[in-house]
């Protein structure tokens, strides 16, 4: 969502943007949640016609069961299939009183095991997972051991030739601003304007493990995959650096690289306004200690 972004004047819908003028309905609470979840199980996070299998779907069956009412819920990101996360934001409209605990919890037992629930909170109305979003923060994880590893098939992307990190740093560093996106955008993207903001992109090496963390005001589809893409031709010495900037100003799909598998890709914050007064959790996933923005000074 655009930093100069004004909601107009709006009539409440469930789950929807809530403004001054909103009239808000009595009894109506809205609940907020981070959701950790195991993509590789589900056809993505969005419900989809014909009952497939997907995140979404799992929480808001679970979320109904414990609110004994139908339950609908809106996401901070929609992520592909096979991608995971491990602080997705949803929240939720509901005319059901439960404690925090009881959402959390109760919650939790009516999941698979491939999602949880880390906390719920009550929110004032104004919050919008969405909209209220300042940023987001995206990891992937890229493994160029010499061999496969079938431990980590489904939530690391192997790749079968040695990368140089740095050379991965120099062509990264030209994405990180206020740019025309077009390049990195998958060609079904339904985003208004391929302008977006990077705040960071850090990439850092441990050991046999890549991890690329990118914090952007909002991404378009494919932007993180189709960005790995690149950088990974670079990391392997098929391209120069410089390459990179000639993909973003080309602004055409087509003069980028491969998009990379959805499987090493994790949504791992998403920031709010401080007001919200919303939990921190460790962006993770579990095996990674740093805080967001803990990458900026690496160590190979």
């Amino acid at each position: 969502m655009s930093e100069n972004y004004v909601p107009a004047s709006k009539v409440y819908t469930r789950n929807g943007e809530v403004v001054a003028d909103t009239i808000w309905p009595e009894g109506m609470q809205r609940v907020a949640m981070a959701v950790e979840y195991n993509g590789a199980e589900f056809h993505g996070f969005q419900t989809q016609p014909g009952g497939v299998n997907t995140v979404q779907k799992a929480l808001e069956t679970a979320l109904s069961t414990i609110a004994a009412e139908p339950v609908t819920l809106v996401c901070a990101g929609r992520t592909d299939a096979g991608v995971h996360a491990t602080a997705q934001i949803v929240h939720f409209d509901t005319l059901a009183k439960r404690p925090e605990r009881a959402w959390a919890l109760g919650t939790r037992a009516h999941l698979p095991p491939s999602v949880a629930v880390r906390w719920a909170r009550n929110v004032m109305p104004q919050f919008h997972a969405r909209f209220s979003a300042l940023s987001r923060t995206y990891r992937y994880l890229l493994s160029d051991r010499e061999s496969y590893s079938s431990l980590t098939h489904d939530r690391v992307t192997w790749f079968n030739r040695r990368l140089d990190v740095e050379l991965m740093r120099e062509g990264a560093a030209c994405l990180v601003g206020e740019h025309d996106f077009t390049s990195f955008r998958a060609s079904q993207c339904q985003a208004r304007s391929p302008v977006r903001k990077i705040h960071h992109l850090h990439i850092v090496r441990r050991g046999d493990l890549i991890v690329l963390e990118v914090q952007a005001n909002a991404f378009l589809h494919h932007m993180v995959r189709n960005i790995v893409g690149v950088l990974i031709a670079v990391g392997a010495g098929d391209v120069a650096p410089s390459w990179v900037a000639e993909v973003l100003a080309a602004r055409d799909r087509s003069a980028g690289g491969i998009t990379a598998r959805p499987f090493g890709l994790y949504l791992v914050s998403v920031d709010y306004p401080e007001h919200f007064n919303l939990p921190e959790v460790a962006p993770g996933p579990l095996f990674l200690a740093e805080p967001v923005g803990g990458f900026a000074a690496p160590e190979n």
